[in-house]
């Protein structure tokens, strides 16, 4: 019988890993990210604790590499959890490139993972609760729409507005944008994988005290004076939760975002 694989995006550090420490162990975990180095000190950490595990270096900007981390791990076992958290903060990268990982990374991992998945098995989109706090008439499902027909239209159709602005605030809304469009298209994806078996959903972060959410605290840190706590996440815990979100015997978990931040967005209705 061919053992289960998880697969994570974005599993070197931070949620992504934490995600990893939270599957059951008979499963293997197969992390991925741009650099090696982190990747194989994350194999090691999951190695200690019991996992059979594996990195290989993808960008999901990059179909063609998304295709070849899904045969890979395709080749270990039946792939059953996919968590997409591979992605890029404003503080990292420019609208454009946000878009490109964020936005279309997304679409070909749900494109290339579903092609190579059964009835059970589960992609979760990391999203932001930067998803909710960008009005929404900024967020055109038109040109939502585009991505998956005409990526380069759709590239420069959603960086209309961000291209109009400069340094922080460009990025920070290309950000936002490309957020919120990970909760449309795991939506979307729901309803077309649905009749294969296959359930889809996303997840959307607070601010959490990973390295990228570090990168962030001091433009993003007035979103912790609206969370219950007034504290940042863990990454153990956005780790549970994600795991818990991918588990297949969630099984009535679909079609739908999780907002897991600390009551950031709700907060504002409560905190004065």
């Amino acid at each position: 019988m061919k053992k289960n694989v998880c697969v994570i995006t974005g599993g070197g550090s931070g949620m992504g890993l934490a995600a990893a420490k939270c599957m059951p162990k008979e499963k293997i975990i197969v992390v991925t990210g741009r650099t090696m180095s982190k990747l194989e000190k994350a194999v090691k950490e999951l190695e200690n604790l019991g996992y059979e595990a594996y990195a290989k270096t993808c960008d999901t900007s990059k179909r063609e590499q998304v295709r070849e981390l899904a045969e890979f791990a395709a080749s270990l076992g039946e792939i059953k959890n996919v968590i997409n958290s591979a992605g890029l903060s404003p503080a990292m990268a420019e609208p454009e490139q946000l878009i490109r990982v964020n936005a279309l990374g997304t679409i070909y991992i749900n494109e290339e993972f579903s092609k190579l998945m059964n009835a059970g098995s589960v992609i979760v989109d990391i999203s932001s609760n930067s998803a909710y706090i960008l009005p929404g008439f900024l967020a055109n499902k038109k040109t939502f729409a585009l991505a998956d027909k005409n990526e380069d239209l759709f590239v420069k159709k959603i960086l209309g507005l961000p291209n109009k602005l400069k340094g922080y605030k460009a990025s920070g809304l290309a950000y936002g944008l490309s957020k919120k469009f990970v909760i449309w298209y795991a939506a979307k994806c729901a309803y077309e994988y649905g009749a294969k078996g296959i359930r889809v959903c996303s997840l959307s972060p607070g601010l959490i005290a990973t390295d990228m959410g570090n990168l962030e605290s001091e433009e993003g840190g007035s979103l912790l004076n609206t969370t219950a706590e007034r504290r940042m996440g863990k990454p153990e815990e956005l780790g549970f939760a994600i795991a818990s979100v991918a588990d297949e015997r969630n099984g009535y978990l679909a079609g739908v975002d999780v907002l897991v931040d600390g009551g950031s967005v709700n907060g504002k209705e409560f905190i004065k």
